[in-house]
């Protein structure tokens, strides 16, 4: 989808202190960057910030990194994390620009996480571009060096061919799915993967089913 140009986004992001400007110069570093060194959690794709902003200000003791490839993304991203923290300093949150298929070029195995949220990514559904999938087993296996050994990956989608798919790539990259539902919203677990996307609230509108599950490294 073609995003429309805002001319503000560049100057508020150069002006945001919890935008990282140039992501590849905290690769290994990313624990340092925060105030507190505590555990982090990553969101591959994260969009208007409304899933990052529904999680940050109920666990500061979580740092959370969210990633998406442009400005006219993160922008909008920063005014609901502002938004949602109030009159509170956002010192849990990092946001930065980069494109994910190329995330070993910003963070390595220094800069391990507890979990990584991929929500509502595009499914890509011709076998031809299936390589291109945030879920895609080679870039699950990117994704295991950046994971604690304990960590986990958790994933929500309207796509029932990416959900289906993405069970079979995770098994394929050495993952162990325990917990997994086609319809998120009628068999709540009650914890941060109910935090609604801004996606997620209009698929549910339309009566569309979220498919979810959680995974960790078998």
């Amino acid at each position: 989808m073609r995003m429309r140009s805002k001319p503000w986004a560049k100057p508020e992001l150069e002006a945001c202190p919890f935008f990282v400007r140039r992501g590849e110069e905290q690769k290994g570093r990313w624990h340092e960057w925060f105030p507190s060194r505590q555990p982090i959690h990553l969101e591959l794709g994260c969009g208007k910030g409304y899933f990052i902003a529904g999680l940050a200000p109920e666990h500061p003791e979580i740092n959370y990194i969210g990633i998406d490839l442009k400005d006219v993304v993160l922008a909008p991203a920063k005014r609901v994390i502002d938004a949602a923290f109030g009159e509170k300093p956002v010192q849990n949150v990092a946001l930065t620009g980069h494109d994910i298929e190329r995330i070993p070029e910003i963070m390595d195995e220094h800069d391990r996480v507890e979990r990584i949220y991929i929500n509502f990514c595009n499914p890509w559904p011709k076998p031809r571009h299936w390589k291109r999938r945030l879920t895609y087993p080679t870039r699950l296996r990117d994704y295991r060096a950046l994971l604690d050994p304990q960590g986990e990956i958790w994933f929500k989608t309207d796509d029932g061919p990416l959900y289906r798919d993405t069970l079979r790539y995770l098994e394929e990259a050495g993952y162990q799915v325990y917990w997994c539902t086609e319809d998120l919203h009628a068999d709540p677990c009650g914890d941060e993967i109910t935090v609604m996307t801004e996606h997620e609230r209009m698929f549910s509108a339309q009566g569309i089913p979220i498919k979810a599950l959680k995974a960790r490294i078998s």
